[in-house]
């Protein structure tokens, strides 16, 4: 869940206190250890040795303006109806030893974790933000996925090689126009969701929250993707998928999965799209519910949201023989292997990759990996879910301080046992209420009580 606080408009500290307690609560590293950050440095002098010479390819690169962490790299061929993407990514594998100190911390950490104020990353700035990104400065040693879609947008993959690559730009989501872009990028993110449509796919890419200040108080609001990453990231997705093919084929490999929401949580979800408004007749499914929000409509926005909140959680599962790994907001088999900067799985589905498609064992560092990783990379992840709600109910707070005494339209989504949760209206806020009597999808009006930036809570009372 992505979350924008704009501490620039934060004058009276609320923002910027409240992240600074975020990172002190949970207890998130403010440096690397003294030998992590030796061996990284020793390691970034180590030259590009064993790689196949690719850097004739036009690769660009494509992200936030403010990115530097550059995992991926994309160039693009047509091969007659087909289109050939090549993506590279950072050659992770290359630079960290397994069982050194870079290696030991990777495992500790598990991913980079994001917040509004800045990153607590996977690897040291001077690997992560230097010499393993693919920054235009210069070549860079990666891991270069063949990656064939046809018209129907079926993703295969054609080979995987260990190359020496030159990103021509760093072009960012903000900023990009269509002309910068290689020849054919529209047209293969076109592909790509047209398959994920006849898939019965259902991602949800949720907008941005973010906090500005307006007539003397804060208010939330939604940021959505732009096109530029909405087809970007539809690169990153048919990679996944020609990975996850291969290795399922092989009989190995690390898959990341996801089960349907379960009924209750679909109830709820229900309340949430009554009390912000949105239609969803009792026919259409929530499959079909998501392929048709727009996260430009702040009410669709924040439903958005709360599907994403009301999901599961996905996992990570090994290979086992006779069974078949489903993700199923991506509505297939599914692997990690674009993100190695970011992500300590994708670096072993990585060299998984590379040792398949070329008629080589997989290491056995990597399958002995594969069956450590779910729980590693759970707790990582948990973490992360963590954080991104302490940052929301940051926001949430801010948003509504010093609106004491307000009354507000809301809707209960479910009542348990600690009372009933009740949505916002407007702005697009989740609490909790203890009142007798209420059910699931009544409508009230509630007051606010309090709204806390320093415990992150916001409380409120059933109007008189």
């Amino acid at each position: 869940m992505a979350l924008a606080l704009r501490t620039l408009r934060d004058p009276d500290r609320l923002l910027g206190e409240g992240l600074a307690a975020i990172h002190t609560q949970f207890q998130l590293p403010a440096v690397f250890p003294a030998a992590v950050e030796a061996e990284a440095a020793e390691a970034v002098r180590r030259p590009i040795e064993g790689h196949a010479d690719r850097t004739a390819l036009p690769f660009v690169t494509l992200d936030p303006a403010d990115s530097r962490d550059l995992d991926q790299a994309f160039a693009i061929e047509t091969a007659r109806q087909d289109m050939l993407l090549h993506y590279a990514i950072a050659d992770v594998g290359w630079f960290v030893r397994d069982g050194g100190a870079m290696d030991v911390e990777a495992w500790t950490r598990g991913t980079s974790q994001y917040l509004p104020d800045g990153k607590v990353p996977l690897y040291p700035p001077v690997l992560s933000e230097g010499a393993a990104s693919l920054l235009p400065d210069g070549e860079r040693p990666a891991v270069v996925f063949a990656v064939r879609v046809d018209p129907a947008g079926q993703a295969s993959l054609d080979g995987v090689e260990r190359a020496r690559i030159r990103s021509r730009a760093k072009l960012s989501y903000e900023h990009v126009r269509e002309d910068e872009l290689p020849e054919g990028f529209a047209e293969l993110g076109l592909r790509i969701e047209a398959a994920e449509r006849a898939r019965g796919a259902a991602r949800v890419d949720p907008p941005e929250q973010e906090v500005v200040r307006a007539n003397g108080h804060y208010v939330l609001h939604f940021r959505p993707q732009g096109w530029a990453e909405q087809r970007n990231a539809a690169l990153s997705l048919a990679t996944n998928l020609a990975v996850a093919d291969a290795l399922l084929k092989a009989g190995t490999g690390l898959f990341r999965t996801m089960a349907e929401p379960q009924e209750w949580a679909v109830r709820r979800l229900r309340n949430a799209a009554k009390a912000l408004g949105v239609a969803w007749p009792k026919s259409e499914t929530l499959q079909q519910l998501e392929l048709r929000l727009d996260p430009h409509v702040p009410a669709e926005a924040a439903l958005m949201l709360a599907i994403r909140r009301a999901s599961q959680g996905a996992g990570y599962e090994p290979f086992r023989p006779g069974a078949r790994p489903w993700h199923a907001a991506v509505a297939a088999t599914y692997a990690h292997a674009t993100a190695p900067l970011r992500r300590l799985a994708d670096r072993y589905v990585v060299e998984a990759a590379l040792a398949v498609a070329n008629g080589r064992p997989v290491p056995d560092s990597a399958t002995a990996a594969f069956e450590k990783l779910p729980g590693v990379m759970q707790k990582a992840d948990q973490l992360s879910g963590q954080l991104a709600r302490a940052a929301v109910d940051l926001a949430e707070a801010v948003a509504l301080h010093s609106r004491e005494g307000e009354r507000f339209d809301a809707v209960v989504t479910d009542v348990d046992q600690r009372g009933a949760r009740i949505q916002i209206c407007s702005p697009a806020v989740v609490a909790r209420i203890k009142q007798d009597g209420l059910k699931a999808g009544a409508e009230l009006t509630v007051e606010l009580v309090s709204a806390d930036p320093a415990t992150r809570s916001v409380t409120f009372s059933a109007a008189g």
